[in-house]
């Protein structure tokens, strides 16, 4: 028999009903080999554990205060059920199941009604049980990677959720009622089956986070510009062929905005409003080219155009001053603006598979510049400014037509990798041994 100094946490013993729920699940767990015979259920360690915190660790442990469970954690145990008596456990704010073989959920979960976290992301549900919808104080649930077809219009029960995360199901529709939990700020149904959703989704004025990328959708309603409270969106992987100008409402937006893999031929000038934007990316498109208002991007860390059918850049690109990663690859570009020069601030210029027959001398302007890759375009000359970039680590020219090299090139200091591969280069200059015997890899 367990001893009740076992369960001890924040120096007070679990008693009675709650070290008999911890005794039962002990059980479960030694059956499935992810406790030694006779082990308890450790309890976490106040040191890394906020009571905010609902995932502890990937071994199963539980924190408690006052004698009573708070959390508790059976992240990745294999388990396919869990015992009725989870129910006793009526303090308990943190849940997290994910990882487990779970189909159901045990109907006794309703009197853990001060539950705030509820994590059963990555186990075998086909469907939300009634249970967990009558949970009134939830404000995070977790479901990403079950086997969910849809969620039940007795979801809009749970009032004050705020996170509700269902990535990489099988839902094919979501409910209206989802429209009046006004109390969501992170909505995450990604990876699904939905060709559209409902009208009501644009009521959401308070998300910060959407994401409904990798699903069927063709077309996002102009409704989207009510979202102003949104910092985070992500409509990649759809088949969009065009976006509204009302995403250029979204002013709010300040970590990324995806709109890449779909089939889009243009992007509207109204982005250029999004100032406060940190990560753009609308590779894998049709964009042939890309408005001026690019330029107005002003807080722009990293820009992904890479996978288009662009074959000029806007001069407004050189604008923005903040950019730190380029990524150009895998377009038509025939030639590179000098306004490229003003992007003092880039560490990443990825240029590859074009069809650029040079660079422009401002690129030496780059001072912070680390990575350059110009592999495979028509390159038979670089720009001796090239040798200013003091920053270059990486420097990748293979598959062009270069038929000399700039001397400077030999005198970057921090120079790691060159890559000459396939050039029309009939002679290696003596620097390139200067190069190798200082450490720099040379591919020739």
């Amino acid at each position: 028999m367990l001893q009740r100094a076992e369960f001890l946490n924040e120096n007070m013993p679990i008693r009675g009903p709650e070290a008999a729920v911890l005794a039962e699940l002990a059980t479960a767990l030694r059956a499935v080999g992810h406790l030694k015979n006779g082990q308890p259920i450790p309890p976490a360690s106040i040191d890394n554990l906020s009571e905010r915190d609902s995932r502890l660790t990937e071994t199963p442990s539980f924190y408690s205060k006052n004698g009573s469970v708070l959390v508790l954690s059976l992240r990745y145990c294999n388990l396919a059920s869990l015992p009725e008596s989870l129910g006793i456990l009526t303090k308990l704010l943190h849940l997290d199941l994910a990882g487990n073989q779970l189909v159901t959920i045990p109907e006794s979960i309703r009197d853990n009604r001060e539950l705030q976290n509820l994590y059963l992301d990555e186990n075998n549900l086909e469907a939300l049980p009634p249970s967990v919808v009558s949970l009134n104080n939830l404000r995070e649930l977790h479901l990403d990677k079950n086997q969910l077809i849809s969620l039940p219009a007795s979801i809009g029960r749970l009032a004050r959720l705020k996170t509700l995360n269902a990535r990489a199901n099988r839902l094919n529709s979501i409910p209206d009622i989802l429209g009046d939990m006004r109390n969501l700020e992170d909505l995450r149904l990604g990876g699904n089956l939905l060709a559209s959703v409902p009208d009501s989704l644009w009521r959401l004025t308070n998300l910060k986070t959407l994401d409904l990328s990798e699903n069927r959708l063709s077309a996002i309603s102009p409704r989207v510009g009510d979202l102003t409270n949104l910092q985070m969106l992500d409509f990649g992987h759809n088949e969009l062929t065009s976006v509204p100008e009302e995403l250029g409402k979204l002013t709010g937006l300040t970590g990324y905005l995806y709109l890449s893999n779909n089939k889009l031929t243009s992007i509207p000038d109204s982005l250029g409003n999004l100032v406060n934007l940190r990560y753009l990316n609308v590779t894998d498109n049709q964009l042939a080219v890309i408005p001026e208002t690019i330029g107005n991007l002003a807080s722009l860390k990293e820009l992904r155009l890479y996978n288009n059918r662009l074959e000029e850049l806007p001069g407004s690109i050189g604008q923005l001053g903040n950019l730190l990663e380029l990524h150009l690859q895998g377009n038509g570009l025939a030639a590179a603006p000098e306004s490229l020069g003003q992007l003092r601030n880039l560490k990443e210029l990825r240029l590859q598979d074009n069809r650029l027959a040079s660079i422009p001398e401002a690129i030496g302007n780059m001072a912070r510049l680390n990575t350059l890759d110009l592999r495979r375009n028509s390159l038979t000359v670089l720009p001796e400014s090239i040798g200013k970039l003091s920053n270059l680590a990486h420097l990748d020219l293979r598959s062009n037509r270069l038929v000399s090299l700039p001397a400077r090139i030999g005198s970057l200091p921090n120079l790691e990798k060159l890559d000459l591969r396939w050039n029309k280069l009939s002679t290696l200059p003596e620097w390139i041994r200067q190069l190798e015997a200082r450490g720099c890899v040379v591919l020739r």
